[in-house]
């Protein structure tokens, strides 16, 4: 491990609010026509959208959105100057609708583009180049069905395009929105890619490929734009994930990108916010370059002809490119930088005459010599499985001996990246060493080490998990009687494997949004989200329908082993969380409770799977702060200046 030269001054203790309060400014996009830009700022104490022109500053950009209630994440321009549209649910349910705003009059209000009832979302919204003022909309009214459907914009005229076909099932359309390739997952867990005759609908099976590798499905797919062509993200004779073509007539394959030894880093397909993993063309709509996963990840360039525009956008600042757009005619690009102690830059780059200016940086009030670096770090599993992880270490403290948090992250076939945490941040501001792991079974470090993680919940898994403490412990870094974990989602669940699978190893835990019956998590995911569980909870944790199975499941539930719980636990949960009910938050505490366990329960009626609204947030991690002091030791709030 390389440690990079720090300030040896002890940082004074930030508010919580400085790590956690919305960006000042955020996702930025250009405007098809060059003219004007959107992003995100706060307003009313959420996030909204704002549009300003390309050469007006903040001062004089209009607001267009108003939700008081949750904050707009989700936003996309459309061909027509009038229109732009956003998504939102309601109180993080998930249940996720297509809005408009009338830019000439944006103090009218949105106008709910798809009214679907409870229980109904949309899921992907594309555009049309082909028909001007349209877009396409995937939703399911069928329940069970995810149908697509084409939207006027202007007028909302909503018109069935195609059906699914089947519950595990999609196509996949060129630009012109017609159905080029159909994907199917099979009942034996592998996933095939067939051609479709746009005329006719007629299917031509073209390739089969296994599904343990994909727990998440095959990503990326894609048709190119012409339909020719399937993009598909294949390991093929390799370890590492690549990105290939499959001819639509010969079925012929070819690699389109690949990295020796590193994979296509598919985290941006999982939620909006997060580094591409494809950049496209505006004008034409073909992959431009893809990104790969690393100590610091990599956008590679597959088309030449955007050599210039990448060169020049990886040297506006140093960090990762986290996103990069451009308005129709690809002159000016807005690009997004960022790096471990920096939040993020937004520059605005004009490929005509090479000129560049930064618009914005994400949060304006942090300073780089107060935060800490996050360090790339290789330790070898007890069974000989490479593992790979980060650690940041507090600013102005010897690395001896510290208290240390594990944070361990969602999925969980997701992982951690190089780049600004502000929750390693705000963890290493009061004193503590913060470690990410990328488990087995993480996603980006090659097939053999996301496959390793088959049944292995509450193993293997928890296994690495304790190998990397130990690892901290025996480099001098960690006090192995001050180590807390905490994490969100299957991180929590791992928080409560933490505490009942070795409830000697950690002296505090948070649990955020984690599951702690396996069975009842897997019986209470929405319904349209079960048939495509076969290559991820089903293969990975088992099947609670089958007796053998529940029973084992349930042995490496965290509800059945609440008995050996004896270190301290903080507990969070959203009233709403459509992934990880409320009863699985529930059903630990009143166990704990009814053993007169102390545990602490953070309830948010307004959230879903982790809590968007600020004061939400501040009030969890001033819990956590207090949580993690008393039973670690960190820096306290009373010592801050």
């Amino acid at each position: 491990m390389t440690q990079t030269t720090q300030s040896t001054a002890l940082p004074r203790l930030r508010d919580v609010e400085e790590y956690f309060a919305d960006p000042d400014f955020s996702r930025a996009t250009i405007s098809p026509d060059a003219t004007r830009l959107a992003y995100l700022a706060p307003r009313h104490g959420r996030t909204q959208v704002w549009v300003r022109g390309i050469d007006e500053g903040h001062d004089e950009a209009v607001c267009v959105t108003d939700d008081r209630r949750r904050g707009v994440k989700t936003y996309s321009w459309t061909d027509d100057p009038q229109w732009l549209l956003y998504q939102q649910d309601t109180d993080g349910n998930e249940d996720w609708h297509l809005f408009r705003v009338d830019l000439t009059a944006p103090e009218e209000p949105a106008v709910d583009l798809t009214p679907l009832e409870p229980g109904s979302r949309v899921v992907d919204v594309a555009p049309l180049p082909d028909e001007p003022g349209h877009v396409l909309v995937w939703m399911n009214r069928r329940p069970m069905f995810f149908d697509t459907f084409r939207i006027e914009v202007a007028t909302g005229e909503t018109t069935l395009l195609v059906e699914q076909p089947g519950l595990t099932s999609n196509y996949l359309f060129d630009r012109s929105g017609r159905p080029a390739f159909l994907s199917t997952l099979t009942e034996d867990g592998h996933y095939e890619f067939s051609a479709v005759d746009p005329d006719t609908g007629a299917t031509r099976f073209l390739r089969r490929v296994g599904g343990a590798e994909h727990p998440l499905g095959v990503q990326p797919q894609m048709a190119t734009p012409d339909g020719s062509g399937l993009l598909l993200g294949l390991y093929q004779d390799s370890d590492d994930l690549r990105l290939a073509r499959v001819d639509r007539e010969t079925g012929e394959e070819s690699v389109v990108a690949a990295v020796e030894g590193r994979s296509v880093d598919t985290m941006g397909l999982l939620a909006p916010g997060l580094p591409s993993t494809v950049f496209t063309s505006a004008r034409t709509g073909e992959v431009i370059a893809v990104r790969f996963v690393g100590e610091r990840s990599t956008v590679e360039v597959v088309d030449h002809g955007y050599d210039d525009v990448f060169a020049a956008l990886g040297g506006l600042a140093d960090g990762v490119l986290r996103s990069a757009s451009s308005d129709d005619a690809e002159r000016l690009w807005v690009a997004n930088i960022g790096g471990d102690r920096e939040p993020g830059g937004t520059w605005l780059y004009d490929r005509e005459t090479g000129e560049s200016r930064l618009l914005f940086r994400l949060h304006t009030h942090l300073d780089r010599a107060e935060l800490a670096t996050m360090e790339p770090v290789a330790l070898t599993a007890r069974d000989g499985l490479p593992l790979h992880g980060f650690l940041s270490l507090p600013v102005g403290v010897e690395p001896r001996d510290l208290p240390l948090v594990l944070v361990v992250h969602g999925g969980p076939w997701a992982h951690d990246a190089w780049g600004y945490d502000p929750e390693s941040q705000f963890l290493a501001n009061r004193g503590y060493a913060v470690l990410h792991l990328n488990f087995r079974g993480s996603s980006g470090y090659g097939k053999r080490h996301t496959t390793s993680a088959v049944g292995e919940l509450a193993g293997a898994m928890h296994d690495d998990l304790v190998d990397a403490v130990r690892w901290a412990v025996a480099e001098g870094i960690a006090d192995p009687d001050r180590v807390g974990i905490y994490g969100g989602s299957y991180g929590g669940y791992a928080a409560l494997v933490g505490v009942t699978v070795t409830p000697d190893l950690f002296a505090a835990a948070v649990d955020y949004v984690g599951v702690s019956d396996l069975p009842n998590f897997m019986r209470s995911l929405p319904a349209f989200s079960r048939p495509f569980q076969a290559t991820n909870w089903l293969l990975y944790a088992g099947d609670p329908d089958d007796p053998a199975q529940e029973a084992d499941m349930l042995a490496r539930s965290p509800i059945t082993m609440v008995d050996r719980i004896r270190t301290p636990l903080l507990v969070a949960q959203g009233a709403n969380d459509a992934r990880v009910v409320q009863a699985e938050s529930d059903n630990i505490v009143a166990s704990l409770r009814e053993r007169g366990v102390p545990v602490e329960y953070l309830l948010a009626d307004d959230e879903g799977h982790g809590f968007a609204n600020p004061e939400n947030q501040f009030r969890l991690y001033r819990a956590i702060e207090a949580h993690f002091a008393e039973h670690l030791g960190g820096r306290r709030r009373e010592e801050r200046s």
